[in-house]
């Protein structure tokens, strides 16, 4: 069982990247197109699964998060009165 773990972790980590990189946007893709991170990732599983999180995942670009606000100073909240 102690050295089926490694394989099957580097197994879940391949599978894991090839779809990130099956589902992200081609021109968001950072280094290398696609196709090729993808042969990366076959070719040489550990070093390319670790080589496409580390710098050819996209960077995701998260919009400002709302901050909560006081019932008087939610215009929603103050119409409904």
């Amino acid at each position: 069982m102690p050295r089926i773990l490694p394989v099957v972790l580097l197994a879940l980590l391949v599978i894991y990247c090839l779809v990130e990189v099956a589902q992200a946007d081609p021109d968001r893709v950072r280094m290398l197109p696609r196709w090729l991170w993808v042969a990366l990732i076959i070719l040489l599983p550990g070093i390319g699964a670790i080589a496409w999180l580390v710098v050819g995942r996209p960077v995701r670009q998260q919009p400002p998060r709302r901050r909560p606000r006081a019932p008087d100073d939610d215009p929603d909240f103050l119409r409904g009165l």
